[in-house]
């Protein structure tokens, strides 16, 4: 016979994680990747675009332009946070820099708001472990911060979380917020704090970030969980119906401004019959969400018993249906790693309570695997590294060569000495872990963890150059600039976002919507645009001067022409 309660946890279990370990943990994870490179293509480059535009004289904040074009993700917060940290950072701040800020802070939230979430719920009646008959079970505090520990570690080592996290985009105040939803959808048994104004702000974040049904959804399914299972955090005590009635009004005040606003967009792309499209979705929710997908699922298996019935637990209801939400998203959206991006802080609740369930041999499988493939990882970093100052091994530095044709490595102290501690920091913990110490429950993610962020500061740190390099659009924009050297403007025609704000940023070109009153001498056109019928440019008063082509993707070309006859006054 199965126990409802599968979770067998005693007290010696729920040992302390190190609090100045974990934040030393979050902070070498939150800071690399926002500090210290250029933006990367495409979609970082062209959020910076917009915010750099809502700084021009007579912008619109509620619609942003980048020359007339609308952004892809019609978010209007996020814009707003980088326009703003731009505005008030000194003069010698560069603003790429100064608009990152803003969403490091989102990201730390979003650690934050997942931890304290998941030690909310696992604080409720129906999470706690089985009672001893003699006592020594593990007591209701410890076993929830063991819980969150453990939930922290896993999102931390989620793949799919690395790049996306770090860009300057609405979707990380996406997450951000998804995972405050979160927080206040498990916080909402408590009578202090406020949680349902917590909610309301969380969901309104999310609408003014481009998800406003996401928004709508994640509230209705805190509301059904609330309904479903709505006892308190520490005793089977119900919850007021004043905090149901008032979570639907912050729904419906949340639809309501949304539709206000006009911020409702059609965006679904239902998936079709296609088998690659299918594999690739497939691969997709694998490594994306690795390693918390596997436990996830263990976990609703091992508690399925508190999933329907009179015995549906809060603590497995809410993060399920998150991540229930985010998938559907990423099925019938065309960004789906964006989408399924959101189903992470759940997902590791999730994956956090498969940890009192699991078999030792689970266990010492989890930390071989990781151990191999994050050590395998930073070997290779650091191979290619040392082929690139040294020249030996031969065979990396010419595939660099390549690949990146014109980079030109150089030593610098400061990123080396920061891999080498990060290196030693890696192999102290994968001492520890093979070392003999009482047992934890959250002891198995954190290799997952540790290994996820060593490899992170390793790529930001011996990589960055070349990732800038090969990422960033400013190479190409450089020789654009050198080639048309400075006109009084320049027209466009079928660039995209990201080239468009590539060179606004990276160059000191004014540039223009090509038409036929612009007047411009040098026209920069993407392919063969010009010669599109979808475009009113007369090409005969235009003459191809040059064709420059990306150095690390010779498929992403532009054409420069100059004008042949003088525009028609």
């Amino acid at each position: 016979m199965n126990h409802p309660i599968p979770a067998i946890v005693a007290q010696g279990a729920v040992r302390r994680l190190p609090r100045a370990a974990l934040l030393l943990l979050c902070v070498a994870y939150v800071l690399p990747g926002f500090i210290g490179r250029n933006p990367w293509k495409s979609a970082d480059i062209t959020a910076l675009g917009y915010m750099l535009e809502l700084l021009r004289d007579g912008a619109n904040w509620m619609t942003p332009r980048l020359l007339g074009l609308a952004p892809e993700v019609e978010a209007q917060l996020p814009y707003w946070l980088g326009a703003w940290a731009i505005k008030i950072a000194p003069s010698f701040f560069p603003a790429d820099l100064a608009a990152r800020f803003p969403f490091a802070i989102l990201l730390a939230l979003t650690l934050a708001a997942t931890w304290y979430g998941t030690y909310l719920l696992a604080r409720s009646p129906r999470a706690q472990p089985v009672a001893f008959a003699f006592g020594g079970e593990a007591q209701p505090a410890d076993y929830a911060r063991a819980m969150a520990d453990g939930a922290l570690l896993a999102l931390l080592a989620c793949l799919g979380l690395a790049q996306l996290s770090h860009e300057t985009t609405p979707a990380v105040a996406q997450l951000c917020f998804t995972a405050l939803a979160f927080y206040a959808g498990a916080s909402l048994s408590q009578a202090r704090g406020a949680p349902v104004l917590v909610s309301f702000l969380a969901m309104l974040g999310l609408a003014l970030s481009g998800a406003p049904t996401v928004a709508v959804l994640l509230g209705l399914g805190g509301l059904l969980a609330l309904l479903l299972d709505p006892s308190g955090a520490d005793e089977p005590v119900r919850v007021p119906s004043a905090i149901v009635w008032r979570l639907g009004v912050a729904v419906l005040l949340v639809a309501v401004i949304a539709t206000l606003l006009d911020l409702w967009r059609w965006r679904v792309e239902l998936p079709t019959s296609s088998l690659a499209e299918w594999r690739n979705l497939s691969r997709l929710l694998l490594w994306f969400t690795w390693p918390a997908w596997p436990l996830a699922l263990w976990t609703l298996w091992r508690w399925r018993h508190q999933i329907v019935g009179a015995q549906a637990s809060r603590h497995l209801l809410l993060p399920l249906w998150y991540v229930l939400v985010a998938v559907g998203c990423t099925l019938t959206t065309g960004s789906a790693d964006r989408s399924l991006l959101l189903a992470l802080p759940a997902l590791a609740a999730l994956a956090a309570f498969a940890l009192p369930t699991l078999q030792r041999s689970v266990s010492a499988a989890i930390d071989w695997f990781t151990l191999l493939f994050f050590s395998g990882c930073g070997i290779i970093v650091w191979v290619i590294w040392i082929a690139l100052q040294t020249g030996v091994p031969s065979q990396p530095a010419a595939n660099v060569a390549r690949l990146a044709p014109g980079f030109e490595h150089s030593f610098s102290p400061l990123p080396f000495a920061l891999a080498v501690l990060a290196t030693l920091a890696w192999a102290w913990l994968v001492r520890w872990r093979v070392g003999r110490h009482p047992a934890a429950i959250w002891k198995s993610l954190v290799l997952p963890a540790g290994g996820a962020v060593w490899c992170l500061v390793l790529a930001m740190t011996l990589w960055l150059p070349l990732l800038d390099y090969a990422r960033s659009y400013a190479p190409l924009v450089r020789l654009i600039a050198q080639s048309v050297q400075t006109p009084e403007c320049v027209e466009v025609l079928g660039l995209t976002r990201g080239q468009i704000a590539a060179l606004q940023f990276h160059s000191q070109l004014a540039l223009r919507t090509a038409s036929a009153d612009a007047g411009c001498p040098v026209l920069l056109a993407n392919g063969e645009a010009i010669a599109s019928k979808e475009h009113t440019v007369d090409a005969t008063q235009w003459t191809l001067h040059r064709t420059i082509k990306r150095p690390t993707d010779r498929s992403e070309n532009i054409a420069i022409y100059r004008r042949t006859t003088r525009a028609a006054p």
